[in-house]
Formats: C-alpha cells, structure tokens, sequence
C-alpha cells in the first residue's frame, strides 16, 4: 500500500480508543480506575472497562483488585524491545524526510545540551534540490538562528538575561536585539521561529522543539533553504508543520499527554 493510501484508511475506533488509554496510563505514572481512564481518554465507560479487560488478558495492562484500578503492564516493554536503545535520530528521520522532500530543503535535527549548545545529530534532504549543508556534529549556541529564538521563548527567558544571550552571538548579519526579542515573542506565540539571511547571509532557518514530558527541550528541528527559495506563505507553512511535527514527536517519544562562530556552510547542487 502506498503513502497516499495510507492517508485515506479509515481508522479503526477499538484500536484508536485503546490506544488512548495506554497513552494516558503511560503518562500518569499511578494506577486509576476505569471511570479516571474513560473521562481522560474520551471513551465511554463500559467501552473502557471492555478494552482495559482485553488489554489485561493480553499482559498490556495489569488490575489491582484491591482498588479496582489499572496500570501499565511489561507486556508494553515486549513491545518497544524493537525500539528501546535506539537511536533517536533513527526513529525521527523518517519525519525529517518527509519534510525535506515535501519542502525541497534540507532538514536538521539538533540534540539540546547541557551547556547551551545544539548539536546537529541526523539530517535529511532531497537530492535532486540544490540546497546548503551542514555537517554532522556541527556546534552552534543554543540561543542562535530559528531553533534558539524558540527555545528562549520555551524557557520563558527574562528581558535581561535573553540580551546577555544575545550578545553573546556571532551572526554574518546580525539583527537588532528589538528585533530579535519581537522574533522570541512571536515564537511563543507560533511555537516556531525564522532566521531569515541573518545567522548565515543568503540561507533562511524555520526552527521548532521536541520537548519532553517534563516540559524539557531536547531536540530541535529546523529547515535550511537558500533565499528566494521559499515565499513567506511557504515559511509559515513549513513552520506550521515543525510546530505540529514536534509536539507529535515529543508525544511519541516522551509519553505526553558563550560567544560560537558560524562558519557559512557549503552550496550543495
């Protein structure tokens, strides 16, 4: 079955529904009772006491007849064994694919770290389009280009201390602090941020987060096209769908409910 096909299957409502409930056991951490599941899942009660009694039988949930309650169960860890130690950038390419060749750019996976530095860990592109490149474990300031307006605006960075940040950047084309401010304030809002010409002259960046259950960012995602490549309606669009892509993402993988230099990167044809 093709993509397209895959788009137009018509789910499958015991399968959906049971899967909420997992997803919500999963992300509570403590036993509940099927009434607690049923209104945190959006599924009738008698439905719920239905799928979590499957899903017990099956060894996915366990019951406590004490309380009457339920909880993840290790046949869950049966089913990640495919994925558990895996690589992150593994199972996030194929979303970084999907966005390079959708949008003809070249797409980066950053991983955060502890010292106010993202690393680029896993790209994607399409290779009939020219497009810029970066190499693996490239270094940037955690704060620069369309990754870094967002996570400021994630951390709720105050005034002072995002132009401490700011100041700290090297830029080839370096915007004014009012501008880069006004440009966190929009990330907030949109949940992505564009660097448009000013980390690297000539190359436009739309950024977003994958952030964890803990409301921690761990990744960020970000697309890299020449100028002129893309209109303002594409820039929004693409940043849309980095802003949706890493909250699915963060949900996937998490269980949701100092002064660095940027060397121009290198003309791919």
């Amino acid at each position: 079955m093709v993509a397209e096909d895959l788009q137009q299957v018509r789910p499958v409502g015991a399968l959906v529904q049971s899967l909420r409930i997992l997803r919500h056991l999963a992300a509570i951490g403590r036993p509940e009772g099927v009434n607690a599941i049923a209104r945190a899942a959006g599924v009738n009660p008698s439905t719920c006491f239905n799928i979590l009694r499957t899903l017990a039988a099956e060894g996915l949930v366990s019951f406590d007849a004490q309380d009457k309650s339920y909880r993840p169960a290790l046949g869950l860890v049966e089913l990640a064994v495919g994925v558990l130690g895996t690589n992150p950038g593994d199972l996030i390419r194929p979303e970084l694919q999907r966005l390079a060749d959708d949008y003809g750019v070249l797409m980066c996976l950053w991983h955060i770290t502890g010292d106010d530095r993202i690393v680029l860990i896993e790209r994607a592109f399409d290779p009939s389009a020219t497009r810029v490149d970066l190499p693996l474990g490239k270094r940037l300031p955690a704060y620069t280009g369309g990754v870094g307006r967002v996570l400021a605006a994630h951390r709720a960075l105050p005034q002072p201390e995002i132009h401490a940040h700011f100041e700290a950047l090297r830029w080839q084309a370096a915007p004014s602090f009012e501008d880069y401010a006004a440009s966190v304030t929009d990330a907030a809002q949109h949940g992505y941020a564009m660097d448009l010409g000013q980390l690297y002259v000539g190359v436009d960046v739309v950024g977003a987060l994958i952030v964890d259950a803990g409301g921690v960012a761990r990744y960020g995602i970000s697309s890299i096209s020449l100028a002129g490549q893309m209109d303002a309606a594409a820039r929004r669009a693409i940043g849309e769908d980095l802003a949706r892509t890493g909250l699915r993402l963060g949900a996937q993988l998490f269980a949701l409910p100092a002064t660095g230099s940027a060397p121009s990167p290198t003309l791919k044809t």
